[in-house]
C-alpha cells in the first residue's frame, strides 16, 4: 500500500474548466472532489444527503430561499439535505 497525502492545490492545477467536479479521494461511500467555481449555479438540494463546502482560495457565497452565507479562504460550512441553495 502507498502513503501518499493528497495535494489539493495540485489537484486545482491540473484543470482549468468550471463547475466540473473531479474527484480526489473517496472513503466508503463518499467521494472528496474539488471543483472550481465562478458566477452563479442552478437552485438545488440533496435529499438524501449532506453537502460539505471546503473554500481553499477565494470566497464562496451560498444562498438560500431565507438567506445566505459567505464562506472565506481557510473556512468550512455544510448544507443540510433536503435545504435548497
Amino acid at each position: 500500500m502507498s502513503y501518499a497525502a493528497i495535494n489539493l492545490q495540485q489537484k486545482f492545477g491540473l484543470f482549468s474548466e468550471q463547475w466540473q467536479p473531479k474527484v480526489v479521494s473517496e472513503m466508503n461511500d463518499y467521494q472528496f472532489k474539488v471543483v472550481k467555481l465562478q458566477g452563479d449555479f442552478v437552485w438545488h438540494d440533496h435529499p438524501d444527503t449532506d453537502e460539505t463546502f471546503i473554500v481553499v482560495e477565494g470566497t464562496l457565497r451560498i444562498d438560500f430561499r431565507d438567506g445566505a452565507v459567505q464562506i472565506a479562504a481557510g473556512e468550512m460550512f455544510v448544507v443540510p439535505q433536503g435545504v435548497e441553495h
